[in-house]
């Protein structure tokens, strides 16, 4: 169960995007959600916004296809990422999905951490490794967010967390941090929204002055425009 104190008490969608044009600007915080189709990102955003229909749960994988804006109580955004590893759409779509997906991680300034959802039932996969090697060589800040805990036994989802936190130490120092989570039964979201409380104490000052900054420059970049008219 999520504290009254941390939780979450606005989240608006605010718009789906397909590139870095359409985004909103960057005068925030952003928190991306990603993982392989059907993991079940879905039914956790609306679990940690306390909302049943806030990102659209869908029984068919590959639904997501763009980036998908989410306001969080006016301070941050949650940004809903498609889903990767979709065997049933085509190749030019993979691929696109890929570089969209790739290309925001990696190019937005306001992104602040990406939480990496992976289905707690199955043993380490190729494609999430790789996916998270990717994360790990573009030296993004990450966490892993192990879903659908609820399917499992009590201990399992534990012991299935640490067999991967040991696959990991073969090629990782230090392997990033790890939620063990369930929408079904309201397990772990108190701890994401804690980390991601503190991320924005850190995060939000420097965000927004380098906003203005750009924002400043953009106007005195105008205002000879503006003077000239005026002659």
């Amino acid at each position: 169960m999520i504290s009254q104190e941390i939780r979450i008490r606005k989240a608006e969608f605010v718009k789906s995007a397909v590139g870095s044009a359409g985004l909103p600007p960057a005068d925030r915080p952003e928190y991306a959600f990603v993982g392989r189709s059907n993991v079940g990102k879905s039914s956790l955003i609306n679990y940690l916004c306390g909302r049943k229909d806030l990102a659209k749960t869908s029984a068919t994988p590959g639904k997501t296809q763009t980036l998908n804006y989410f306001s969080i109580d006016d301070e941050w955004y949650l940004v809903d990422l498609p889903g990767y590893g979709y065997a049933k759409t085509s190749k030019d779509q993979r691929q696109s999905f890929q570089k969209m997906i790739t290309g925001y991680l990696t190019s937005r300034f306001s992104l602040v951490h990406t939480f990496l959802l992976i289905d707690v039932r199955h043993e380490a996969l190729k494609i999430d490794l790789e996916f998270i090697h990717f994360l790990g060589q573009a030296q993004l800040s990450f966490s892993i967010v192990f879903t659908k805990a609820d399917k499992l036994g009590p201990n399992a989802g534990l012991n299935r967390m640490e067999a991967y936190r040991v696959k990991l130490l073969e090629t990782w120092e230090e392997p990033p941090p790890m939620y063990l989570t369930s929408a079904e039964s309201k397990r772990g979201g108190e701890k994401i929204l804690a980390a991601i409380r503190e991320y924005n104490r850190v995060a939000q000052p420097e965000i927004r002055r380098v906003f203005n900054l750009q924002r400043q420059a953009e106007l005195e970049k105008e205002s000879p425009k503006w003077k000239n008219m005026g002659d």
